[in-house]
């Protein structure tokens, strides 16, 4: 897997806006191969986002989430320089963490 996330951050009026993009398969483990076999599931089950170390967003994922999930949210604080962390952990065990920084 490449890159696990692209992450941009912006703060205006005292609210910070985040926007992901997950680099994942997120298979449903209902598909079929072309031989017939059943493609195992595979899919993101927790994202958490964090602004200086604090938790801003706490989710839970589940296989009918859409391949490369797109998310978006906001939050009140944050100032520009601001650390974002965003990590998530798929049913696999696999975790990824990326970082931005609020603009």
């Amino acid at each position: 897997m490449g890159n696990p996330m692209k992450i941009r951050a912006a703060n205006k009026d005292g609210v910070t806006e985040v926007k992901v993009l997950v680099s994942h398969e997120m298979e449903t483990g209902q598909r079929k191969d072309a031989a017939g076999a059943v493609v195992p599931a595979w899919f993101i089950t927790e994202l958490v986002a964090k602004h200086n170390d604090k938790v801003v967003l706490n989710s839970e994922f589940g296989p009918s989430v859409s391949k490369n999930p797109y998310l978006a949210f906001k939050f009140k604080g944050g100032a520009k320089g601001d650390k974002i962390v965003v990590s998530w952990k798929d049913n696999k065990g696999d975790t990824r963490s990326d970082e931005a920084v609020v603009a």
